[in-house]
């Protein structure tokens, strides 16, 4: 029934490629498709002498164009290649580098699985996302479909044509082979939606926590660099009347404060740094030391830290010198 699936599909005008997966692009933390995986040389076959915990998909051999997923070295097995054949396999760059120390090495090289079937490597391709887009770099392991069948059906078809007139082919098409078959049909970026839904609240919430942050950081530079200036009034006014210029009179006011600013940012730089750890975690393609990120955060907080300290700074100077001189 795949075999006609796609066979079907394949016939569908403006369809460039069909592959066939037993799992759900981007599906979370499916252990289902997951397994250990164990050097060749390797004879105890225990957990604790595992080389690799690998992503492991059963896909036919027009699966990775379809995918648009790149061949880096060695071929992609043949329908030829079926249960009465040897065991074969296509591996990422990852699980190439984890198990045979370099990509370089893997071509022709043998590795195990958990019940001791020995399947050799014969091409490489690109690391991918297979879990979540924010997850770490996956070793993965691609196996004929022919070898290692699974009844779960994931069809992934790279068309051309606009969705929706694509959606309707595939159904008139896939009841036409079977009118009880069920299925479901999901564009590519209704999954990026649902595999982001939890990243961008997360960003929206973030920013606005940020937004609230800033505010009251510069709220608070106000009202110290207020309350300074405040306090040294009567001796802005002397030097004013003993002939300093306003840019002298102007540093004098806002040294102690910027001094306090520079010193806040610089903290708040180093905990920043440390708490971006958490943000890479959650954010799709977020780092923990994006030097872009951390530089214009902190020139932006400068720059309203400054604009903050000099407005009192600047409207206590503009007064007449004698009022500032007779205020106790």
């Amino acid at each position: 029934m795949q075999q006609r699936m796609l066979d079907a599909v394949e016939t569908i005008p403006g369809v460039t490629a069909v592959g066939l997966t037993d799992r759900m692009p981007l599906d979370g933390e499916n252990m289902m498709n997951s397994a250990l995986v164990f050097k060749d040389t390797t004879t105890d076959l225990r957990t604790s002498n595992t080389a690799a915990d690998t992503v492991v998909e059963n896909i036919p051999p027009a699966y990775f164009q379809a995918a648009g997923t790149a061949l880096l070295a060695g071929r992609i097995f043949t329908w030829h290649e079926d249960a009465n054949a040897p065991r074969v396999a296509v591996v990422n760059r990852i699980f190439a580098r984890k198990v045979f120390a370099s990509a370089g090495d893997a071509l022709g090289r043998y590795f195990k699985m958990a019940d001791g079937t020995r399947i050799q490597v014969v091409g490489i391709v690109e690391d991918g996302k297979y879990k979540t887009l924010a997850e770490d770099p996956q070793p993965a392991v691609f196996r004929p479909v022919l070898q290692s069948p699974a009844s779960a059906t994931w069809l992934v078809v790279r068309s051309n044509r606009d969705p929706q007139q694509k959606a309707a082919a595939l159904e008139s098409t896939l009841r036409a082979l079977d009118e009880a078959l069920p299925f479901t049909i999901r564009t590519w970026d209704r999954e990026l939606d649902g595999a982001l839904f939890a990243t961008r609240v997360v960003t929206v919430s973030l920013g606005i926590l940020g937004g609230l942050g800033a505010m009251l950081a510069v709220t608070g530079i106000f009202g110290m660099a207020s309350y300074t200036v405040s306090k040294r009034r009567r001796e802005l006014g002397i030097r004013i009347a003993l002939g300093a210029q306003r840019r002298e009179v102007l540093q004098a006011a806002l040294k102690k404060p910027v001094q306090l600013l520079a010193f806040g940012s610089a903290v708040g730089l180093i905990l920043g740094i440390a708490a971006s750890k958490m943000l890479a975690f959650i954010a799709y393609q977020g780092t923990s030391r994006d030097p872009l990120v951390l530089a214009g955060v902190v020139t932006v907080m400068m720059l309203l830290g400054l604009l903050a300290t000099w407005m009192p700074a600047s409207r206590a100077l503009g007064v007449d010198p004698l009022l500032l001189l007779r205020e106790e």
